[in-house]
């Protein structure tokens, strides 16, 4: 298991935490965010602000939280801030994200995380270089999708950093071949972080906009949705400076964080000690009673269905690829969502 970036007496200023959440299954996910964060790092100083959507025309139903898991969430210590969308909303919510940015404290630096992520160990020890951001490296392939006779990943990519006036060349892994996929740098938005998040989430915005209404001619053949907020997060923090993440870094997605995504796969594919997290956060009476209201987290973390996929897989021998596991799961009918 990868081990913990530690910080050192003066590696880097307290930070804020980042999560967003509205109505329905995002508030349970963040409940138990902030439950593992409280049981893992109760040292941690910073705030723990989740950013919750309000009513609007681009939203068909109230998305704000209901007020007995906002109880909750204050009572582990989360503040809840609003933002409008201005831009995104239900028909692209991973644009959240972004407009929850400038809803943020001003100049106090940040860590954004999706809901669906635990915390397992000290994240307040994490060597954070909030003057290089970066982000999640947990992702596949999944954007460009190169046609035969189409443009190259060089090409579809060297066209946004010319789009915007960065420097493509920085930006390549050269440890991987011309026209591998790795060799261009491509995170999962599942964590970022910087100095500033509405500095970050107005460049962030005006990127992700300008990709959106005015794209290259390479990326005419290309799906943007739902990955445009991936396809500009590298832009961004090529922009700040920043880029892929370095070994101090390493507890994220490692024995720090854990982006879990949904729970059969979590209980098929994650660490013990990211089950224990989960169950022992989640176990508590007054945690307890709400996340049960959410049907995955009832059947599978209350009433045993979780270990039940468990037991259908060896952590050691994992098909390589996810659709095979989650095709079993389906198969043995406990896949939930």
């Amino acid at each position: 298991m990868a081990k913990t970036g530690r910080k050192t007496a003066k590696s880097r200023p307290d930070f804020n935490i980042l999560i967003v959440a509205q109505a329905g299954r995002l508030s349970y996910e963040a409940l138990l965010f902030a439950a593992t964060l409280r049981q893992s790092d109760p040292d941690f100083g910073g705030r723990l602000i989740i950013a919750e959507p309000q009513p609007s025309d681009r939203w068909p139903n109230d998305p704000r939280i209901k007020p007995h898991i906002r109880e909750a969430l204050e009572a582990l210590g989360a503040e809840i801030v609003s933002f409008e969308n201005r831009h995104f909303g239900h028909d692209y919510p991973n644009g959240n994200k972004i407009e929850a940015l400038l809803a943020m404290p001003e100049g106090e630096p940040f860590v954004f995380f999706d809901t669906d992520t635990v915390i397992t160990g000290k994240l307040s020890e994490v060597a954070f270089d909030f003057d290089r951001p970066s982000a999640s490296m947990k992702r596949e392939g999944t954007w460009p999708k190169v046609e035969l006779y189409g443009p190259g990943y060089g090409e579809t990519w060297k066209s946004l950093y010319d789009k915007f006036g960065l420097d493509y060349d920085a930006s390549l892994d050269l440890s991987h071949p011309d026209e591998y996929w790795q060799r261009y740098m491509y995170f999962n938005a599942g964590w970022f972080f910087g100095t500033c998040p509405r500095t970050f989430g107005q460049r962030f915005l005006d990127y992700a906009l300008a990709i959106r209404d005015d794209r290259p001619d390479t990326l005419v053949c290309q799906e943007l949705f739902p990955w445009l907020d991936q396809i500009a997060l590298p832009l961004v923090i090529s922009s700040f400076g920043g880029g892929r993440p370095g070994t101090e870094l390493d507890g994220l997605d490692g024995d720090v964080t854990c982006h879990w995504r949904i729970l059969p796969l979590a209980y098929a594919r994650e660490d013990d000690s990211v089950i224990d997290t989960i169950e022992t956060a989640a176990a508590p009476n007054k945690i307890k009673k709400v996340l049960k209201e959410y049907d995955p987290m009832k059947r599978m973390i209350f009433q045993g269905r979780g270990q039940k996929v468990r037991a259908l897989f060896d952590r050691d021998a994992l098909p390589r690829r996810e659709q095979k596991i989650r095709n079993q799961i389906k198969r043995e009918g406990f896949w939930m969502r």
